[in-house]
């Protein structure tokens, strides 16, 4: 009997999750803020068989101080250049909607959808930080139940502008000189407690219909929205025990809000730290936090490759998770252990929606036909 094998995902955040994670020699920190750098860390995180990489993005500088790694380049302009660099990894920005309009997160994801020939996704963020409601100056710092109702609302309205352009809506004839049939084009008519949109959207439909959207369960505002409208739920959790009751749970409120559970993964963030002996692995991470404090929370593996296997096979054996994103606490290191042992790849799918078995979904408005 083969194993079951996990969906794996790897979160780039700069040069790691450690906030000092900079100052190690093979950090590549000096070239943080140039394409090259994104691109070879993309390119190597397809290389080494990922299945999707998930790329942090805020409206605020990184917390830590002084000490740790400070600025950020967009999220989506970075999937962007790797795009056509890549053929095979899914490209998953997150994109804050606070302070966002919903039109230009559904016109950016489905720019990206084009770029990547149907490999993007979108992870729904919030902001909470006064520093970043005062540099769009629009209005004051919500409590966690307003800021995700209006990330609910934002999901919902990007959804329906994905939509409002029917999958044959661009018919180019050269007859009669129309470029699109306007019939098959759609107002979406949102009316929402944050948000008033008319549509419809700029952008033909894009290769997978429907991006798709990724929403990390933190608490119980943002664990609403994602079982609601998630395609891909991140959750962390102290230990497999723990995991595998979030995921039940999950399961059954996916269930409850209407929704088959089976369309639905759910992804464990696990942090790691690797090298060629567990002893050296458990130095570097204290010599990373000698230099900077940072929380330890969540699922930990600080040891070598080998063990890592081990756990990866224990959580697919057991259902714990669908699959597991890993969180490096020092990014080039990571990638450099993992290369001595490539995780094979799973089958060539065309989409990132084709490689979570998770069928091209039909424009709602082509059935209703609700027509401009």
């Amino acid at each position: 009997m083969s194993k079951p094998r996990l969906f794996l995902g790897i979160e780039t955040a700069g040069t790691g999750t450690h906030p000092a994670s900079w100052r190690r020699p093979d950090s590549g920190a000096e070239d943080l803020f140039t394409a090259d750098y994104w691109t070879t860390i993309v390119g190597r995180a397809e290389a080494l068989g990922f299945d999707a990489v998930f790329l942090p993005d805020a409206f605020g500088l990184q917390t830590g101080g002084e000490g740790a790694t400070r600025g950020r380049l967009d999220a989506v302009a970075i999937a962007a250049r790797t795009a056509p660099l890549t053929r095979r990894i899914g490209l998953i920005p997150q994109v804050p909607v606070t302070h966002t309009e919903p039109f230009h997160v559904s016109k950016a994801v489905s720019a990206l959808d084009f770029a990547s020939r149907g490999r993007a996704g979108w992870e729904v963020t919030v902001s909470t930080a006064a520093e970043e409601a005062k540099a769009f100056g629009r209005k004051q710092v919500q409590d966690a139940t307003a800021r995700w109702h209006e990330a609910d609302e934002a999901v919902e309205v990007v959804a329906r502008l994905w939509d409002s352009w029917e999958d044959d809506a661009e018919i180019r004839d050269v007859a009669t000189g129309r470029f699109i049939d306007r019939d098959r084009l759609h107002y979406i008519d949102f009316v929402g407690d944050n948000f008033s949109v008319k549509g419809p959207a700029i952008t033909p439909r894009s290769p997978q219909g429907q991006p798709i959207v990724t929403v990390r369960a933190e608490d119980s505002a943002s664990t609403e929205v994602a079982v609601r409208r998630a395609d891909i739920i991140r959750v962390s959790a102290p230990d497999l025990a723990s995991a595998a009751e979030h995921r039940l749970a999950l399961r059954a409120a996916i269930a409850t809000a209407g929704r088959d559970p089976d369309t639905v993964e759910i992804l464990l963030d696990l942090v790691v730290h690797l090298s060629d002996w567990a002893e050296d692995a458990r130095a570097e991470v204290a010599q990373l936090d000698s230099w900077a404090a940072a929380p330890h929370e969540g699922l930990r593996h600080v040891g070598t490759v080998a063990a890592l296997d081990d756990l990866l096979d224990t959580i697919a054996r057991s259902r714990v998770a669908d699959g597991v994103v890993l969180r490096p606490l020092a990014l080039h290191a990571t990638l450099a252990a993992l290369a001595v042992k490539r995780r094979p790849a799973a089958a060539e799918a065309t989409t990132l929606r084709a490689r979570l078995d998770l069928p091209r979904p039909l424009s709602r408005y082509a059935t209703t036909g609700a027509a401009r």
